[in-house]
């Protein structure tokens, strides 16, 4: 079980706690829901808080939704690592490799210019972390009304909609 931690008003808007609710939420979507097959054929655009999530060419349903939840909490606990993902990794450090070998002979002119690219780079970097950051921040905050929702409607289904609130 995970062990829950008070957060500060300074610490409301932190990833780790963005994180933390939304793992929270599928744990208790999760423990929720004893029979997930339950929600197999049950239309998202019942609910209005989970139609947005369907597509033209996706007829999903609450179970594919609540398979869903569960892969993204797998994938923030465990991490993303797939066969696929490291091979394009080798693939890269290959090709990295051979350019930098290749220009290393001709960066020797140019060094008070990288200087001020650097400054930029870094710049720039800390502007995408922040883009990123709060994106992830936002998503997080969907997928966890998401985990929300998903555990309300299936005690709607089984009849409990009041109970645990």
């Amino acid at each position: 079980m995970m062990m829950q931690l008070t957060e500060t008003p300074n610490q409301k808007n932190s990833l780790f706690n963005a994180m933390n609710r939304f793992i929270g939420a599928v744990n208790n979507m999760d423990q929720t829901i004893m029979v997930p097959s339950m929600l197999r054929d049950v239309p998202l655009e019942e609910d209005r808080e989970l139609s947005h999530l369907k597509t033209e060419e996706d007829e999903g349903d609450m179970y594919s939704y609540y398979q869903l939840l569960k892969s993204i909490r797998r994938d923030i606990e465990w991490g993303v690592r797939c066969a696929a993902a490291d091979e394009k990794r080798k693939e890269s450090m290959k090709i990295t490799r051979m350019n930098s070998s290749a220009s290393s002979s001709s960066s020797a002119s140019s060094s008070s210019s990288s200087e001020e690219e650097d400054d930029e780079e870094d710049e720039d970097l800390e502007k995408q972390f922040q883009y990123h950051l709060t994106g992830l921040q936002g998503v997080l905050s969907k997928l966890t009304q998401q985990a929300n929702c998903v555990t309300k409607r299936y005690k709607q289904e089984i009849g409990i909609g009041g109970w645990g609130q």
